[in-house]
């Protein structure tokens, strides 16, 4: 089993730096754009995907249905699972209204975001249900960069630790217990195409 894990397009959020969480901001043309161009791209390579599961937020939801539309592929229903950490009071502010209002060490405050562990729990059980009950399919994932960094220090640690690029993608292997990566956040479409 595949998993290909894709953290949803660019929003107007994302591009002046806006902590979105579970806000549920659309994406902008830039964000289907880079829909787009991970669709082309996907068409082209040797990996076969069978259908599409997204988190519930819209621009998850909207990434998904450009890419399972252009695969000819089914999207399931959305899962709660997938939605992006819950940032309490930090959510819609940018790092420096953060800072005004906190100082630099904001983020060592309880400001009512949701804590790592949790967060790891969650993704956690989403991978292994869905890999239970579609043993024998190749699933591609929508969900948020908060998520995944969290799913991958789960997985893996300490070993990968950048930053999740707006529509990156992330191959992971299902071998026996452990999920083995194939390709680690990889934005190449979007490299090979700015304007």
């Amino acid at each position: 089993m595949l998993i290909g894990l894709i953290r949803h397009g660019l929003t107007d959020w994302n591009a002046v730096g806006r902590i979105q969480g579970q806000s549920d901001i659309p994406l902008n043309d830039e964000g289907r754009r880079q829909a787009q161009l991970l669709a082309d791209r996907l068409q082209e390579e040797p990996y076969r995907w069978d259908a599409c599961i997204t988190s519930p937020l819209s621009r998850a939801e909207e990434t998904g249905r450009i890419i399972a539309g252009k695969l000819g592929i089914p999207l399931l229903e959305p899962d709660e699972r997938l939605r992006e950490r819950y940032y309490g009071q930090i959510e819609g502010l940018t790092a420096e209204e953060r800072e005004a209002k906190w100082g630099t060490a904001w983020d060592q405050l309880d400001l009512g975001q949701e804590k790592d562990e949790p967060l790891q729990a969650r993704a956690l059980a989403f991978m292994e249900e869905i890999s239970s009950r579609h043993p024998d399919q190749n699933l591609l994932v929508i969900t948020h960069g908060g998520l995944l960094a969290q799913l991958y220090i789960a997985l893996y640690k300490n070993q990968y630790r950048e930053r999740i690029g707006n529509l990156s993608l992330t191959i992971l292997e299902k071998k026996e217990a452990a999920w083995n990566p194939l390709l680690y956040n990889c934005t190449r479409h979007i490299l090979q195409n700015q304007r």
